[in-house]
């Protein structure tokens, strides 16, 4: 096979990279340094139970949790160790020929070409509408993020359905739904046998250290992708945090804090473009995406006074100028704005 032009350090990525112990991080979507209280006593209250393997019924609560939280069943529920587990599975399937939808998280896309399989970009341009007749007819996966790291941009789900073809499975990232009010256009709940949605714990619920994701599809399909896996692949404190927050209660407070961060963003937006920052919009996520004369200078000047943004020319389709951003509080965009005055943009 020929060798891959492809930069893999690139794909490989992560702003955690950027986020220097000691910066203000808005370099990480990571809502908040850690669980909410309710959650982390929770958590505490299992650790006197560590001595013990997972057990089988732990693992059907969860999956049973998760079915009810979006209206599947058991079967149509695959638990993961985070949702970089579920992308490194993603090979199994064998794809002729995968499209990756970008500018979007690189995870994907690194996973399936480390594994030889051939893969091409749909790479969207401003405002990154997608049109599903852009991808390829032959290519039988398709690979996107709804909303998309790191546009902020929400696809309609009656567009990302139009992505559907007989042979084809399309895969939907939406590591960030959680952070929408109301889920709008979620496929979650899409019992269709083409259709593989993937959802993390990591953002909304700061739980980045203890890994924790589930896949929602048909049952054969789940099948396929758990082919190989070792005995208990995920431990007690992450099957306790998977059913803790699949719970009603804990959705609607998820929901609530979707809604303190549409404020905040919106308010995030006002201040960045009052300074001149070229901010894309509509913007339905928990990050925003920002374009600036000079980004690679801006970002170690931030770095230079405390604050960490995440470089976005790691994006497909993105360059050295664009920035992303997490949508953060008042206070700390008031730092933001200050160093960038600062740092002369």
């Amino acid at each position: 096979m020929p060798s891959d032009p492809v930069d893999h350090a690139k794909l490989r990525h992560h702003g955690d990279v950027d986020a220097h112990p000691g910066l203000l991080d808005f370099a990480v979507n990571v809502q908040g340094s850690a669980p909410p209280r309710w959650l982390r006593e929770r958590l505490a209250a299992c650790l006197t139970d560590l001595g013990r393997y997972p057990s089988a019924d732990a693992e059907s609560a969860a999956r049973a949790a998760v079915a009810a939280r979006h209206g599947r069943a058991p079967e149509e529920v695959l638990l993961l160790a985070g949702a970089a587990e579920g992308f490194a599975m993603l090979p199994r399937f064998t794809p002729r020929l995968a499209a990756v939808i970008h500018p979007s998280f690189t995870e994907p896309e690194l996973a399936l070409r480390e594994a030889d399989i051939p893969v091409t970009r749909v790479v969207l341009e401003p405002p990154y509408t997608l049109d599903p007749a852009a991808v390829p007819a032959d290519a039988d996966m398709v690979v996107l993020g709804n909303p998309t790291n790191p546009t902020s941009v929400l696809h309609p789900a009656d567009t990302l359905r139009a992505l559907r073809r007989p042979g084809r499975l399309v895969v939907v990232d939406e590591a960030f739904t959680d952070a929408v009010v109301g889920e709008p256009e979620s496929l979650a709940a899409d019992a269709t046998p083409d259709v593989l949605v993937l959802r993390s714990l990591t953002k909304t619920w700061a739980l980045a250290g203890l890994r924790c994701g589930y896949f929602l599809g048909a049952p054969e399909v789940l099948t396929r992708l758990g082919q190989g896996r070792p005995h208990w692949p995920l431990g007690s404190l992450q099957l306790e945090a998977i059913t803790a927050t699949a719970a009603p209660d804990a959705v609607a407070w998820a929901q609530r804090r979707a809604a303190v961060i549409a404020e905040e963003r919106a308010a995030m937006i006002g201040r960045l473009t009052a300074l001149g920052v070229d901010v894309h919009t509509p913007a339905q996520g928990p990050f925003l995406l920002l374009r600036v004369p000079d980004g690679e200078l801006l970002r170690k000047h931030l770095a230079d006074l405390g604050v960490a943004v995440r470089r976005a020319d790691t994006f497909p389709g993105l360059g050295p100028n664009h920035l992303r951003v997490a949508v953060r509080g008042a206070a700390e965009v008031d730092r933001l704005v200050e160093a960038i005055e600062q740092a002369g943009l």
